[in-house]
């Protein structure tokens, strides 16, 4: 693990996905910068797929990270929205691969473990409890709590470094196809 290093974390959605990187040096992180990309205006779910790739290849052109840590889908009753949420965590997974950028997962129990120390927190303690780690000023928090789960999965990370505790790592497409063989099909 680098002592001086990028985290790219992503909360993947088709209707909202929400971002977050953090600069690590040693022990301590700095907010690089949060957002969210607004899918609500397109109704073709294809296209949705596509701004995804294209913004999280923007973000890693514009940022350089070492690292991308991206929520897992979790399991829900709605199978169709299951699906979605995989595909859209697929492309920008798809995209860091592309860039050669490792990827590790995490639940989103995990996560919320990792911050609040409770795995069923609320996204609005997951967001204050960031707010005070990383210094963020009030004004500077977004409406948009998918935005603070993004940078969530980064801190997740940063908190991983260096500890074998995470869901899925894998360090480029030859690796991700060792990892799961069932996908050479």
């Amino acid at each position: 693990m680098q002592q001086e290093s990028i985290i790219l974390g992503i909360d993947p959605g088709t209707t909202i996905m929400g971002y977050g990187l953090l600069e690590v040096n040693g022990n301590k992180t700095t907010m690089i910068a949060m957002g969210v990309l607004d899918l609500r205006k397109f109704s073709d779910h294809y296209l949705k797929l596509q701004r995804i790739f294209a913004r999280t290849l923007s973000l890693i052109d514009e940022f350089h990270p070492d690292f991308l840590a991206i929520e897992a889908p979790f399991f829900g009753k709605n199978v169709q929205s299951m699906l979605k949420l995989g595909r859209a965590q697929g492309v920008a997974m798809s995209a860091a691969l592309y860039r050669d950028v490792p990827i590790t997962e995490y639940a989103p129990l995990k996560i919320k473990m990792a911050i609040t120390g409770n795995g069923s927190a609320s996204k609005e303690q997951v967001a204050d409890m960031l707010r005070r780690y990383l210094k963020i000023p009030q004004e500077q928090m977004l409406p948009h709590l998918d935005a603070t789960d993004g940078l969530a999965a980064a801190y997740c990370h940063f908190l991983q470094m260096g500890k074998p505790t995470a869901d899925k790592t894998y360090s480029g497409w030859k690796d991700f196809i060792a990892k799961n063989p069932e996908r050479k099909k």
